[in-house]
């Protein structure tokens, strides 16, 4: 037995928290869990519903909704006297008690409902307006009473037959000639007298109760709100969510399924089988992170379009509120526009919130900072610090309950949707493509926090300078998470700031994202028409060989082919090594930018249009910014993976190969290729282009002659390329001036950054374009961080020279000085003198590792 101290320190523990849900720092979800964890599951239904009648005063509606949660909750426990009445009739004369009720002044000051009456629970009338009193004892057994007060005044007793004549006769509009004259006593409900003593009723006659209770519903009791999830797949951060629980009813999760919508126009690719298989397993595992909180998710297959699936959805459960997580993809915001605007009209409320990116593209403006420089991150950054908008705000918590309907509309199931279809040989045997994928990864929303820590303990002090590797973890692989919401921006930007090593390099990648989405809205065709004119008439190959080479990691270049082949079996590669791949398809294969863009769009589980469209136009040379560098095949593997171990990881018939040669298979001797037993044009392919330097000069040439064809779209006077604006760009520059904006043909131009190597083979394109002395081509380097082990002998030997340097000059200087005054000269040291031993053991690396030069 508890004593009435520690029962008294109960009390009062539950008195601060309703002083904290009264001031609005907890939400009434959080008090009642508090609140039956600190009085058990016995004490909160004894003493909770005493303890809150306070608030009934001058915090009703808090009050009706805590009355509403915990209805719901114990009415579902077997030993709760709620479970032992007969539900069915106490709901319907609940119903009929607040259709006489409708006249008071608590129910009319309720907004009007729009949507059709539906099936409601006794949790739901309690929050409509009736406050069940406290100290009613419900009798145990088929008979039972319950006393239903309001602040109105009237008297009335419901019996069976008269609630039935009353819901035919009404046909589901409450008291549409007026309010109900009632009288001053309040409103007692008997069930007694009519109860049925047979506990089996017929299936027809319960079907036709529930009919009658959703005519009779009260139009001020909380209607479902559906919470559309579309690429927001958590509970943590997710501002839909959290105002979906603010809407004070029923939460419906729904996931709407249209791959008609979702590719939008042109040749987008904007799911591909990647990326839908990742989805799948998002949706699953975002469904068991709802069923903790007692509810699960709907999925649709969308027949026609989403605007008709969500009409039917809000008819068949009456809901009277849509909300969503904003999508930013033109095609897919036209459409939002239209399903929320219609909806609207129909008297449903849509709400819209901004997560999915740090700023909503729509809000960064290039005023006060001019469009000179545009495209870069350092432009948009300025832009957006000068945008009065901080877009950020506090990540906001996972809610620790979600309250749940009393019926479930009818959806189908998640392999309906097909998106993690697998293809069938002739045998009938099933192809699993995505086993390495599906071993690779958790898809999980606790999966992406767990890739997050274990980045945050170990990758991110390399990140600054070593994210390039290919061999070492040293990126976040958080891309995926991001791209469907398992993880806010928000957050990332958060943890990351509070976290001990803070690298900007880091915390740029989201800046990158958003870049990537303002050029989207700006651009709407951005993946597959080139930003830059001339560009559109480049001399591509169509080797389609080369193609499928490139796509299947069989180039003959290792660092190419062990990244192709990364992709292909696990979905993802680094940011680096998307950059050496593109600029093989594109600098030395000449093959065009698109092609590249709609395999990654395939085949990456982060497939991301806005992204992957800019990455690609920027790498094909036709984007608003032209990237300073092209990867070479062989040089960046001494960059990326100098032992080549990311080369043995993905293509295992080069293992055996020494590390100074197997980026360069091609130069083994014959007699070392045997050994390690490689056979070139066997198990592993001959190279498909041999003279690198040829080709790449030929594409120095193409580009030089599409610029001098479209004269028009060069500046005269920097030489950069020009590219015609949109209305938003040009109406932003014409409010503060033109600028460098050149008016061309009815159009307005602007200069945008253009490499120079183009730029000198434009001025001279009869040069030879391997003696550009601009060119972008990146040769491979070895920081001293890389390898501990070379940094520290040749600190050690450096410091050994300079050592003898300066014991050899004091011993000249003392000779010297001996030799002016008349001293005899000491002994000479025996031997020569030299800076370093011939065989200074500082000078051999242990292990084979090449010393680096330069």
């Amino acid at each position: 037995m508890m004593s009435s101290r520690d029962e008294a320190k109960l009390v009062s523990q539950i008195r601060r928290e309703m002083r904290e849900l009264v001031l609005g720092r907890q939400d009434p979800e959080e008090f009642f869990c508090r609140s039956v964890s600190v009085l058990g599951h016995q004490g909160a239904q004894e003493q909770l519903l005493d303890l809150i009648e306070p608030l009934v005063f001058e915090h009703a509606e808090v009050h009706t909704r805590l009355i509403t949660i915990f209805l719901d909750y114990f009415a579902t426990q077997a030993h709760s006297p709620v479970k032992k009445i007969e539900e069915e009739e106490l709901e319907l004369a609940l119903a009929l008690s607040l259709q006489e009720m409708r006249g008071s002044e608590w129910v009319a000051s309720q907004p009007p409902s729009h949507a059709q009456p539906h099936d409601g629970s006794y949790a739901q009338q309690a929050a409509g307006g009736v406050r069940v009193s406290q100290r009613e004892v419900l009798s145990h057994g088929n008979k039972a009473s319950v006393m239903c007060d309001t602040d109105l005044a009237g008297d009335g007793r419901v019996s069976r037959e008269s609630t039935k004549q009353r819901a035919d006769t009404q046909s589901g509009s409450l008291c549409e000639a007026g309010p109900c004259s009632c009288s001053d006593e309040g409103v007692r409900v008997d069930l007694n007298s009519n109860i049925s003593d047979n506990p089996k009723s017929s299936r027809r006659r319960r079907q036709r109760k529930k009919n009658q209770l959703a005519m009779t519903q009260s139009p001020s009791s909380p209607r479902p709100a559906l919470l559309w999830f579309r690429r927001d797949l958590r509970l943590i951060d997710n501002p839909a969510l959290i105002g979906s629980l603010e809407v004070g009813g029923p939460v419906i999760p729904v996931f709407l399924w249209s791959p008609d919508e979702e590719e939008g126009p042109g040749v987008t690719v904007a799911m591909g089988g990647a990326s839908k298989y990742w989805l799948h397993h998002a949706l699953l595992c975002l469904n068991q992170s709802l069923e903790k909180l007692g509810s699960h998710l709907v999925t649709v297959k969308v027949e026609r379009s989403s605007l008709e699936s969500l009409q039917s959805l809000a008819a068949e459960t009456g809901a009277s509120t849509v909300l969503a997580t904003a999508l930013y993809e033109p095609w897919l915001n036209q459409r939002d526009e239209l399903v929320f605007s219609s909806l609207e009209r129909q008297g449903i409320k849509c709400q819209l919130y901004h997560s999915y990116c740090l700023r909503h593209p729509s809000s960064v403006s290039t005023e006060g900072v001019g469009l000179r420089g545009i495209g870069s991150v350092s432009h948009f950054m300025s832009c957006c610090q000068r945008s009065p908008d901080s877009g950020l705000g506090t990540p906001l918590d996972a809610p620790s309950c979600l309250p749940v309907p009393t019926t479930w509309p009818q959806g189908c199931a998640l392999s309906q949707l097909g998106l993690a279809r697998m293809p069938h040989r002739k045998d009938g045997t099933v192809v699993d493509w995505a086993a390495n994928i599906r071993s690779s990864w958790d898809f999980s929303e606790d999966g992406a926090q767990a890739r997050l820590d274990a980045f945050f303990q170990d990758g991110i002090y390399r990140y600054e300078k070593e994210s390039c590797r290919a061999d070492a973890p040293n990126t976040s692989s958080l891309s995926p998470y991001l791209h469907y919401g398992q993880i806010s921006p928000r957050w990332l930007l958060w943890q990351s700031r509070s976290a001990r090593c803070r690298p900007p390099k880091f915390q740029r990648k989201l800046a990158w994202r958003d870049l990537a989405y303002w050029q989207l809205s700006l651009f709407p065709d951005l993946p597959w028409e080139s930003l830059r004119p001339p560009y559109k008439a480049l001399r591509w190959s169509s080797e389609h060989t080369h193609l499928k080479a490139w796509q299947r990691g069989r180039t003959g270049y290792p660092l190419v082919d062990a990244s192709m082949r990364q992709l292909w079996l696990t979905g993802w590669m680094n940011n680096y090594m998307r950059h050496v791949v593109a600029s093989f398809l594109i600098a030395y294969l000449h093959l065009p930018w698109q092609e590249g863009y709609r395999w990654f769009q395939d085949t990456l589980v982060d497939a991301d249009v806005a992204i992957d469209a800019m990455m690609w136009q920027n790498g094909g040379m036709c984007g608003l910014d032209h990237w300073n560098f092209v990867m070479h095949p062989v040089s960046a593997a001494l960059t990326c993976d100098p032992c080549g171990a990311f080369v043995r990881r993905w293509c295992p018939e080069l293992a055996d190969l020494p590390d100074e040669l197997i980026h360069k298979p091609w130069q083994c001797p014959t007699s070392l290729l045997r050994r390690a037993g490689v056979v070139l044009g066997g198990n592993y392919p001959e190279r498909i282009v041999t003279d690198l330097e040829e080709r790449r000069a030929q594409s120095l040439q193409d580009v030089a002659a599409v610029r001098k064809r479209f004269g028009e779209y060069v500046d005269r006077r920097s030489g950069c390329d020009l590219v015609p604006l949109p209305d938003r760009l040009v109406k932003e520059a014409l409010g503060v001036g033109m600028g460098d904006l050149v008016h061309s043909g009815g159009r307005f131009l602007l200069p945008v950054i253009t490499r120079l190597e183009f730029k000198h083979q434009t001025h001279d394109p009869d040069s030879d374009a391997r003696a550009n002395p601009y060119s972008a081509v990146l040769r491979g380097y070895v920081s001293r961080k890389r390898d501990e082990t070379v940094a520290f002998l040749n600190e050690r030997d450096f410091t050994a020279s300079v050592m003898n340097e300066s014991a050899q000059r004091r011993d000249r200087q003392e000779r010297d000085q001996r030799a002016l005054e008349g001293l005899p000269r000491p002994p000479a040291p025996r031997g020569r003198g030299r800076r370093t031993p011939s065989k200074d053991t500082f000078s051999t690396v242990p292990g084979g590792v090449l010393v680096p030069h330069g």
